[in-house]
């Protein structure tokens, strides 16, 4: 077409993963091909396997892609309860799909690559252009002196979010207010507030 310019370099790859991320959140991992990512993508599928020779490399650099580009805004209301009440609302509403798509929609996935759920959330952790909103809240809480750093093991650390997911991947809905507070108020604090 007269006008059109052909996409390249970061632009190009940019495109391309894009539209992979919405064809494997969109169709499970079980129908993620590369046929239908060049389609999306409006390209050819020589394009794609230039980048990503397996469409497990695909999907990998896909969630890659949507984690480095995933902006959360860290709430800082001046206290760590609330500061944590209001980023487990945040991620309850924008992760459920990513939720499904690593428990439910990857299944293939992980039998194709020998690999677990665990691995491929770290993947998309370590992908992430900035701090995770957990760490940046726990780091003001201890700060302000409203937490025990001393309680804080890796799995106390990990509770809020392995509840969260817990509770997204067995209702398929963003967790209730309810259980948001439940997470909050009588599981993590008791076990990581500073003794008076």
């Amino acid at each position: 077409m007269a006008g059109e310019t052909r996409r390249r370099g970061a632009e190009l790859e940019a495109a391309l993963l894009e539209a992979a991320w919405r064809e494997l959140t969109e169709a499970g991992y079980a129908r993620f091909t590369v046929e239908g990512v060049a389609a999306r993508a409006g390209t050819s599928r020589p394009v794609i396997y230039r980048r990503w020779p397996q469409r497990s490399d695909l999907a990998i650099a896909a969630i890659r892609h949507f984690s480095r580009n995933e902006v959360v805004e860290v709430p800082d209301t001046g206290t760590f309860r609330d500061d944590l009440i209001t980023l487990l609302h945040d991620i309850a509403k924008r992760r459920l799909e990513l939720v499904a798509l690593f428990s439910v929609q990857m299944g293939e996935y992980f039998a194709e690559t020998g690999t677990t759920p665990a691995e491929l959330r770290e993947e998309f952790l370590a992908a992430r252009a900035q701090p995770f909103g957990f760490d940046v809240v726990i780091k003001r809480a201890i700060e302000r002196g409203e937490i025990d750093p001393a309680k804080l093991t890796p799995r106390v650390r990990a509770l809020p979010g392995d509840l969260l997911r817990h509770d997204l991947l067995m209702t398929m809905r963003p967790a209730s207010e309810e259980s948001i507070r439940e997470i909050v108020d009588e599981i993590l604090l008791p076990l990581i507030r500073k003794e008076s």
